[in-house]
């Protein structure tokens, strides 16, 4: 039993007659016949009804429901030999937000190194928006970030859970108090991620529930860079929890139900990963990682 073999048996089921499975193979109908005739020697099984074209046994019937798994399987096995052979040179592609690209991505590369340290690395940082079209794009293998707001094409795995802080100058007047309203904050301007930010949305949409608007709603794309813009001045921060603050600047104790927001890993649906490759062991280790 060979893989052309298989593949003959899968279109003969697929177009109908063996005819038109040798025309789509440009085989002739004589080499369709004696491949399945070899099949059927090899398995020893008769998996077609003489006299009929593809009318199949109840031994072929059973055949067919496990012929796409079967080629599935012929093809990891040849990759996996491949990259065996190849010691997987090779390269991954994966991208981060940016709070992934300050602890979580570096520990998972430093592991995946020490595995596979002919595997070249390229990681790009960017919001989800942008990070979901790279995967569209087939530019990224996997990107480590939240759930896109069409999240039809892909297959989401959340990880983690990522917490909105509040923050402001050491010198803020809400400092003196032991703790504050979200209310409270709307007197000042906030400062938050842009628009294609993780969680820019369920800041708008928590705003929306007060019929009071702060002065200013600031914007900066580049989260990491808010707390540089909050400093000496009475504008409020809103970053994530895992955002490094600088000494200038602290968190602020809030009155108010923390919008969450699941991080996880972002792929194409439908992609098949062949098992013990490379791209398996990344995830691996970027789940140990997160354990730990």
């Amino acid at each position: 039993m060979d893989l052309k073999e298989l593949i003959t048996f899968q279109t003969i089921l697929q177009e109908g007659t063996f005819s038109r499975a040798a025309e789509k193979l440009n085989y002739a109908q004589s080499t369709i016949s004696n491949q399945m005739q070899r099949l059927e020697k090899e398995i020893s099984v008769q998996l077609f009804n003489r006299g009929w074209d593809v009318e199949l046994t109840s031994a072929g019937e059973r055949f067919a429901l496990e012929i796409d798994k079967l080629i599935q399987h012929w093809n990891d096995v040849t990759q996996l030999a491949k990259a065996l052979q190849d010691d997987e040179i090779g390269n991954l592609h994966i991208g981060g937000i940016e709070s992934a690209m300050q602890s979580l991505l570096p520990a998972t590369m430093r592991l995946f190194n020490e595995r596979k340290p002919r595997i070249s690395c390229q990681l790009t940082l960017g919001n989800t928006d942008a990070l979901s079209q790279l995967i569209i794009q087939k530019n990224l293998d996997y990107a480590i970030c939240g759930e896109p707001s069409d999240s039809s094409p892909f297959l989401f795995e959340p990880l983690y859970q990522e917490k909105i802080t509040v923050i402001v100058d050491r010198s803020h007047p809400l400092l003196e108090r032991n703790q504050v309203t979200f209310r409270e904050l709307l007197q000042y301007p906030l400062i938050s991620g842009g628009p294609t930010c993780l969680y820019y949305s369920q800041i708008t949409k928590l705003l929306s529930h007060y019929e009071v608007t702060p002065p200013n709603l600031h914007t900066i794309s580049q989260i990491s860079a808010i707390p540089h813009f909050a400093k000496e001045t009475l504008a409020i921060g809103l970053v994530l929890d895992s955002t490094p603050l600088i000494p200038e600047v602290v968190r602020l104790d809030v009155a108010w139900d923390e919008p969450v927001i699941p991080i996880g890993i972002l792929q194409l649906r439908g992609l098949h990963t062949v098992p013990f490759s490379h791209k398996q062991l990344f995830l691996q280790l970027l789940r140990k990682v997160i354990a730990d």
